[in-house]
């Protein structure tokens, strides 16, 4: 059983179509916790009548300390740290669990057009992206059906896509990671412990803890991705700006420079991500 972490904020119709698809593609028992920053669209009344849990927040927080928020609540022992900008795939819980099961891998995420089995294939996949979601984005916005239509544009039948390639790739993994979907057994938090809520870029800080953990002490893999089973990021849906959110915790938030120093560039050395 699988406890879904997923913060918020605002996103209606992404949200939406999360819920939509989490439904239409989820075969295990699971539990939603969503953890609302203060979305002031209709994002939190959404999900008070969809999810099962929901924290609400008064303002807008970073992203491990949301993401530790819901491990306080969760009860289950698979923890997915799912984006609401995701879009996923058939059986992605079974399937991804299997994989998990068959390599004795406690913390791994998925393929995405963000990380793919090799630099390039990973940038073909991401160029198409950006040819398609910039210019919809830029006249028609990001609703319901604008956000069908990337989809649609971008593999045509995405269901269909993701079988391809869960044939051609089927439980086979390489070091990586992508950060918008990443799932960790309760016995990786016991090892590495809960998210670093001084980093905000929590998902390479993640990497290098189990990284560094399975080099010092042997007894867990380096973050994995997991090459045959597919979900789509939309990624940045709002227009790009050159302001950071301004976090209710930004003055507990340091970078990983702060934190890693040199060793980040050793143990990032020639890694999918």
């Amino acid at each position: 059983m699988i406890s879904i972490i997923t913060s918020i904020h605002n996103q209606l119709a992404m949200n939406q179509l999360f819920m939509e698809r989490l439904r239409a593609t989820t075969s295990v028992p699971y539990e939603l916790i969503i953890i609302d920053n203060n979305s002031t669209d209709g994002s939190r009344e959404f999900f008070e009548k969809n999810a099962d849990v929901v924290i609400a927040n008064e303002s807008n927080y970073s992203y491990p300390y949301c993401q530790n928020q819901g491990i306080d609540v969760a009860k289950y022992e698979y923890l997915a740290f799912l984006n609401n900008d995701i879009i996923l795939s058939k059986d992605w819980d079974k399937r991804i669990i299997d994989v998990m099961n068959k390599r004795g891998i406690e913390v791994i995420s998925f393929a995405t057009n963000d990380h793919l089995e090799n630099k390039q294939v990973q940038k073909k996949v991401h160029r198409k992206w950006k040819k398609i979601k910039y210019p919809i984005r830029a006249i028609f916005g990001v609703g319901y059906k604008a956000l069908n239509w990337m989809l649609e544009l971008m593999y045509g039948n995405f269901d269909k896509y993701c079988e391809k390639r869960y044939e051609q790739f089927g439980d086979a993994v390489i070091e990586g990671f992508s950060g918008s979907c990443i799932i960790i057994k309760r016995s990786a938090l016991e090892k590495i412990g809960k998210w670093d809520e001084r980093i905000q870029s929590a998902d390479f800080d993640l990497f290098y803890r189990t990284k560094a953990r399975s080099l010092e002490h042997k007894d867990i893999q380096p973050l994995q991705l997991a090459l045959g089973v597919y979900i789509h990021h939309y990624q940045r849906l709002t227009l790009r700006s050159k302001k950071l959110p301004s976090f209710t915790d930004k003055g507990n938030l340091i970078s990983l420079k702060e934190k890693w120093g040199d060793r980040e560039k050793v143990l990032y050395k020639d890694v999918i991500g």
